[in-house]
């Protein structure tokens, strides 16, 4: 697939932001390594969502798109889905659920897009948004379990080891996979000795058990801050894809995810959500022992301002 990831990146060449790779010296020092931090949270709609969004739905036939495209998400990859579809001249119509925070919502909107409001008790969003495109003829574009939106996602780590150079280790979020297993497909493609692990929280550790297990292992509605990660397990694309080029999974703790948003906040000046910031809070509670030169993708900044004074006032 790696071929695929390197057509994602031509498409999204001059669409997506080719986002900065920082440095920190004091990180470097604390961890014992020469750590690269690629930051996802200043791309377009906040996340590295806008990548595979829009790789799936520019591939779409002019006919796909003038029927409509859907899917379901309460986040990142609405908003992604939303400007992809203003970008290219389709309709957005996004399965979300009805307690969504308003300021989610409102990009979304903001972007053009319907919003079909759900119970999340009573309904089920996959089947939700199944339904209506079957109705109406819409094209299902999934967060994460689509091989466009893999490789769309992949190019953030493509673009990270074109830019830092070569890696000895890439350590990268893991939700439902797509990030994390396209970002494994580009590592290998250009640095083949580069090891790629993935970082899930303790309360959110389905793909961990999964990936351990060879059984696809399920954790619904995990009670983590790190909200980009309740997803609840890999995809049926993602699970063999994972399997096949990740290295190791590995789990943080909450009070790890918190230090490492503080940390990146006050000594970085980056705003970084909880899920984005989970390969630092590997490296910072050496649940991940680093030596040589790291890789971080920093996968979003997407948190709103309520929930970040609380993170940042939290003091141990």
């Amino acid at each position: 697939m790696f071929d695929q990831v390197q057509a994602a990146a031509a498409r999204l060449d001059g669409i997506a932001h080719r986002t900065p790779v920082l440095t920190s010296r004091t990180l470097d020092e604390w961890v014992g390594a020469e750590v690269f931090l690629k930051c996802e949270n200043l791309q377009r709609v906040g996340a590295f969502k806008f990548r595979g969004a829009y790789n799936a739905i520019s591939q779409l036939s002019d006919a796909e798109r003038a029927r409509g495209v859907i899917t379901y998400s309460s986040g990142n990859h609405a908003q992604a889905v939303a400007l992809a579809c203003k970008l290219l001249g389709a309709q957005a119509i996004i399965v979300m659920p009805d307690n969504a925070p308003a300021t989610k919502r409102a990009a979304t909107e903001g972007y053009g897009a319907q919003v079909v409001a759900y119970d999340p008790a009573t309904q089920d969003r996959r089947t939700l948004a199944e339904g209506l495109a079957a109705k109406h003829g819409y094209t299902i574009v999934p967060p994460y379990d689509h091989l466009n939106v893999i490789a769309g996602q992949g190019t953030a780590a493509l673009e990270l080891c074109q830019d830092a150079g070569p890696l000895d280790l890439l350590l990268t979020p893991c939700g439902g996979g797509g990030l994390l297993s396209g970002s494994a497909i580009a590592a290998k493609g250009v640095c083949p000795d580069c090891r790629v692990i993935g970082i899930e929280p303790e309360l959110a550790d389905d793909a961990t058990q999964s990936f351990r297990t060879g059984e696809l292992h399920t954790v619904h509605n995990p009670p983590t801050i790190a909200d980009g990660t309740r997803t609840p397990s890999l995809g049926t694309l993602t699970f063999p894809l994972v399997r096949e080029y990740v290295d190791d999974m590995q789990t943080v703790s909450e009070a790890a995810i918190l230090d490492a948003v503080r940390f990146l906040f006050y000594r970085m000046k980056l705003v970084v959500e909880p899920s984005g910031a989970l390969g630092v809070a590997a490296l910072l509670s050496d649940v991940v022992p680093a030596s040589g030169r790291v890789g971080v993708i920093l996968s979003g900044g997407n948190v709103d301002g309520d929930t970040m004074r609380v993170i940042l006032d939290e003091r141990e």
